[in-house]
């Protein structure tokens, strides 16, 4: 990084290509809306024909599960813009308990979408950052995936491994200039956690576990993706950055 360089100016993404999954609303489309306002051109994916929460990215609709179409579509982003720097891998889903379903095939499902398609949409995604010679993969886990949630095993497992294959990536990549850390939300108000949200008594309680007092709001995960995308963060990598309000830090 130059040292004639603004600190403010190391946080834009200019002229930078991003791909952001799970972009069809919440977490993923709060982030790409703030990487293309930070600058980058940014695309985002999910399996919604289009996104609820339009903003400064494109939408293509893309089953992450599908590795060839998310390595096809990389391979056409990176060939239009001559280069890609980004990728977040914000898709995911809960398949909670107490409501009928096969525990197994639950448990199969979220692991799937939230952990094995976020490996294949990395191992699409270094082939371009090598040729960058320098990148950033992102990774949004969970605040369960170092702590223990009941009723979910297949989310808190999924989210686990997500975790520990990012300092794996982190080790492996590192020598090549591609960084990769995880943003760890806590619990934030979106189409997922509506349920509890709603719920007078569990919205309480977990905004009661937060040092802050309060959930958190999708927009307030944009920040950390820019800065973890950017120069500003290009010492940081095989981290996670908590975006939780203090849950995981308090204690009594």
């Amino acid at each position: 990084m130059s040292t004639n360089m603004k600190v403010l100016d190391t946080f834009r993404l200019d002229g930078q290509v991003a791909l952001v999954t799970g972009a069809s609303r919440g977490i993923g489309a709060a982030i790409a809306n703030g990487l293309g306002e930070a600058g980058a051109i940014v695309y985002g994916i999910g399996r919604s024909a289009e996104t609820q929460t339009p903003g400064a990215f494109e939408y293509r609709e893309c089953d992450v599960r599908e590795t060839a179409a998310v390595t096809a579509l990389l391979a056409e982003i990176a060939e239009r813009h001559g280069r890609f720097d980004i990728l977040v891998n914000a898709a995911g889903i809960t398949l909670p308990s107490g409501v009928e379903r096969d525990a197994m095939t639950s448990f199969k499902r979220t692991l799937e979408l939230n952990l094995t398609a976020a490996y294949g949409c990395c191992l699409a995604a270094v082939p371009h950052l090598q040729r960058n010679g320098q990148g950033s993969i992102i990774n949004v886990t969970s605040i369960g995936a170092g702590l223990g949630f009941p009723g979910n095993p297949g989310y808190v497992a999924s989210k686990g491994g997500l975790a520990a294959m990012t300092r794996a990536l982190a080790l492996d990549l590192g020598g090549q200039g591609i960084r990769v850390n995880n943003i760890v939300p806590g619990y934030v108000h979106t189409a997922m956690t509506q349920g509890s949200y709603n719920n007078p008594e569990l919205n309480a309680a977990r905004a009661g576990r937060t040092m802050l007092g309060r959930w958190g709001q999708v927009e307030e995960l944009a920040g950390a993706a820019v800065f973890l995308a950017s120069r500003a963060g290009s010492y940081v990598t095989g981290t996670d950055l908590h975006v939780d309000g203090g849950w995981s830090a308090k204690g009594l």
